[in-house]
């Protein structure tokens, strides 16, 4: 019986730490990503689409909504940080293992996405 109960403890634990932090991609909460703004230390991609880039977004920010980056990945600098964002953090999950596999330097995901941006 303890044996099922150790094996319940260490799924959940996996379970709880494969939600604070996604195998292989940084993360960054949006006070880091607004300093490094203002200290002009980041490239920021916003993967929303159009219409949702139109309605907010972030002064700087770069809009190559994740249906297109292939195609358009050349228009972003490889060897500086980039910030990836979108509405809730899981399009620029994908956009940041995107530019990885692209051999992009310094990625991260911003935690939460514009819905915790202020």
């Amino acid at each position: 019986m303890s044996a099922v109960f150790a094996i319940l403890f260490v799924v959940i634990m996996i379970f709880f730490i494969m939600q604070m932090s996604p195998i292989g991609v940084k993360q960054m909460d949006t006070d880091e990503l607004r300093t490094k703004l203002q200290n002009k230390e980041v490239q920021l991609l916003d993967v929303r689409t159009e219409n949702e880039f139109a309605s907010r977004s972030i002064r700087g920010a770069k809009n190559i909504p994740l249906h297109t980056l292939k195609k358009r990945i050349t228009e972003l600098n490889p060897s500086i940080e980039t910030a990836v964002i979108c509405q809730s953090g899981m399009r620029s999950l994908k956009a940041s293992k995107l530019l990885q596999k692209h051999n992009f330097i310094n990625v991260k995901n911003v935690r939460g996405g514009m819905n915790n941006w202020k």
